[in-house]
């Protein structure tokens, strides 16, 4: 007879949650989107990165990062790995090819199949909660049947976009995508009565930022490809290397050993602020390769970089803030240690015109400051 408390079996059920492999391969998909994404930060156009498209990076990548967290929220609250959640993981599929197939800097061009591939994927979300919510009880019922039938206000919003033209659609198109992500924020009352399984959604995070390390080694065989392999380049690319290692040490050792897995909350702190990792990791990737083909000027290039990886800090400080062991929480010292190098060597480079390896290797010396200050 198992006497152990209900409690006790609710927390085994809630740890023993695994990434399953059709989830791995739903992220596969949603790699070629974030890599298409990514490339709107390589367009210069004397010296710097036009306004427009840094805004269409923000712009593109917003969807794309939504569509798979709602997907991702919906998996870790209620998903089983029954046929009827393998068919809805498959047509959703479908639809990622569809928006992937899509995106670019010319939206007009491909606005309505993009449109029909982000609707797609968001409606297929929407009808799993309504699917699910009938076999559900108390809080998990009330919060499947709240994201069910409200996730239809921004997908009636943004469908609503085919019926106007010039600049006029885009506006409604996002203002159907903001009350979509806003959506979980007014209803966080019921979210916190249904918690998230902590466990699997850092999981599901982590292999998504994993991905976008991956495009960070992309440019890595992009500055190879495109030299001579002479002393810099060689350097560049070495210290490149040891700084996306010094990043997954920084990022994986903290998840991995340093957060509270079995805190239950609605999760929003991870979900809303991965979305800042995740553009500023699209940022650092964008960046080695303007840096070693120098195709900005000096103060452009210095502003895009360190602004990168100030935004990396920022976010992944406030992410693993809140879901640290409090007695490993990081101090205001760390905070100005961190802070100060990143000042220090900001300034030297406006000063000092450095080679390109050299502001790199400042780069990955942050990061192994970064790395052993929080690990």
């Amino acid at each position: 007879m198992n006497n152990q408390p209900a409690g006790l079996h609710h927390f085994k059920a809630l740890a023993e949650k695994k990434v399953t492999w059709l989830e791995l391969f739903y992220d596969l998909l949603f790699a070629a989107a974030v890599s298409k994404a990514s490339h709107v930060l390589l367009h210069v156009d004397h010296g710097t990165i036009p306004l427009e498209y840094l805004s269409k990076f923000v712009l593109i990548f917003v969807p794309i990062w939504w569509a798979w967290v709602g997907q991702s929220l919906f998996v870790n609250r209620y998903g089983q790995d029954s046929m009827s959640h393998r068919v809805f993981m498959i047509l959703q599929l479908f639809f990622v090819l569809i928006m992937t197939a899509s995106l670019s800097v010319d939206f007009d061009q491909y606005f309505v199949p993009f449109l029909i591939g982000y609707l797609g994927l968001r409606a297929m979300t929407a009808i799993q909660y309504l699917a699910v919510h009938r076999k559900e009880e108390d809080h998990r019922r009330a919060t499947a049947r709240y994201l069910g039938s409200r996730f239809w206000i921004g997908l009636a919003i943004s469908a609503l976009s085919l019926f106007f033209d010039s600049w006029v659609r885009y506006a409604i198109l996002y203002a159907g995508i903001i009350v979509d992500v806003m959506l979980p924020l007014l209803g966080r009352k019921y979210l916190v009565k249904s918690p998230i399984n902590t466990a699997h959604l850092l999981e599901r995070f982590s292999l998504f930022t994993l991905i976008l390390l991956g495009e960070s080694v992309v440019s890595i065989l992009t500055v190879l490809q495109s030299s001579d392999w002479n002393w810099p380049s060689i350097m560049f690319a070495s210290l490149t290397f040891l700084l996306i290692i010094a990043m997954w040490w920084q990022y994986f050792e903290n998840m991995e050993k340093k957060v509270n897995k079995a805190l239950e909350t609605a999760g929003q702190t991870i979900i809303y602020g991965h979305l800042f990792i995740y553009l500023s990791l699209c940022m650092i990737a964008a960046s080695i390769q303007l840096l070693f083909l120098k195709q900005l000027n000096n103060g452009f290039m210095l502003s895009f970089i360190f602004g990168s990886v100030l935004l990396y800090f920022f976010s992944t400080s406030l992410v693993f803030h809140k879901y640290r062991h409090s007695h490993l929480r990081l101090g205001i010292p760390h905070l100005a240690l961190l802070l100060g190098i990143l000042g220090v060597f900001f300034g030297v480079d406006l000063v000092v015109d450095l080679p390109n390896y050299v502001i790199i290797g400042e780069m990955m010396l942050f990061f192994v400051v970064y790395a052993k200050v929080t690990t």
